[in-house]
């Protein structure tokens, strides 16, 4: 658990109760909001912004669809490697108070039960949070719609109180981690995330021949960052979950738990509701790829789960690299790098 000082709880305090004072709930002794222990990372976006100065505000808040010049619409875009605004969290830009606030932004996005493994893919892959980690906020905190977005390499995560209409995590995230060594070994040891990849291949191993030949895609595969959604006529990859057996289709729910696993409760919950919506995930097809198997071990390193409007694209080569794109409409338009260089 990330541990706070004692001038930053106070910090905390005073910023929640200049942050909610417009909502008419009763001081506690000493002039202060008598405010919740536990504050959603909404509220702490919101007390956040209260606290960015002019300068700070001009170089990483933006209005809710800034365009940028290289990079289109900025909000949604989706990358692999890449900082949405310049300002490292952990460098002078940010006031000690900020950075401990953003952290407990980013605590309240995951699940607290995963804060050792997103830590240790942080430190694998940046040197630890915050550094080489930057943040935007879009809109205005406080009001029907703004969004948090932190980006970095290896990771974009969003909140925004579901401002952002129909999408689930408040629009298309990448989570990856590079492990013990930029191409890792077929087992990708210490890869926090490769679990996930065992769990599919465990399914895998539970269909019959027919079904392992409609699963596995044995030429090429989509470029990763193709996750943008294609309807109900769309064409997917793979065997349709309309062909599983019910112990498979219980499988699936099982691996789809662990996909959600990571993030909180409230995203989770959002993320199924999406997939309800969508028809279930009787809507959508799985394959997995034969190109790039590290080790040629018939251990399928990159695989798709797809539907209408749900992608969770897990590529596991040279080290793991998950895409996902989640809402409850395909009228939800992808801005990632692919779009920018015309892919």
């Amino acid at each position: 658990m990330f541990a706070l000082p004692l001038h930053r709880r106070e910090f905390l305090r005073q910023s929640g109760a200049w942050a909610l004072a417009a909502t008419g709930l009763p001081l506690a002794s000493g002039g202060l909001l008598a405010t919740p222990d536990k504050q959603t990372p909404e509220t702490l976006v919101k007390v956040l912004y209260d606290s960015l100065a002019e300068k700070q505000r001009k170089d990483v808040c933006f209005a809710w669809n800034h365009l940028d010049k290289n990079r289109g619409l900025l909000r949604t875009r989706l990358e692999n490697n890449w900082k949405i605004t310049e300002p490292s969290i952990k460098s002078s830009f940010y006031t000690s108070d900020q950075q401990h606030l953003i952290r407990e932004i980013f605590d309240g996005m995951i699940d607290p039960d995963w804060r050792e493994r997103w830590d240790k893919q942080l430190v694998d892959d940046v040197g630890g949070f915050g550094n080489e980690q930057s943040i935007a906020i879009f809109g205005t905190p406080g009001t029907d719609q703004f969004e948090f977005v932190l980006a970095s390499r290896h990771m974009t995560l969003r909140c925004d109180g579901n401002s952002a209409e129909h999408v689930a995590f408040g629009g298309p995230i990448l989570y990856a981690h590079e492990g013990e060594d930029l191409y890792e070994q077929p087992n990708h040891p210490s890869n926090v995330f490769w679990h996930q990849a065992l769990a599919a291949n465990q399914l895998y191993d539970m269909f019959d021949g027919k079904q392992r030949a409609q699963a596995l895609v044995i030429e090429g595969m989509p470029s990763e960052e193709l996750v943008g959604f294609r309807g109900l006529d769309g064409k997917f990859d793979g065997i349709a979950v309309t062909q599983f057996s019910p112990d498979q289709k219980e499988h699936l729910q099982s691996v789809l738990q662990l996909l959600l696993e990571p993030f909180r409760k409230s995203d989770q919950e959002e993320v199924t509701r999406c997939v309800k919506v969508q028809g279930g995930l009787d809507a959508c097809r799985l394959a997995f790829y034969k190109e790039g198997d590290l080790g040629s071990d018939g251990l399928w390193d990159n695989w798709r789960l797809e539907g209408p409007s749900f992608v969770w694209y897990f590529r596991g080569k040279p080290h793991v690299h998950v895409w996902v794109n989640v809402a409850d409409t395909p009228d939800i338009e992808l801005n990632s790098y692919q779009d920018s260089i015309g892919v």
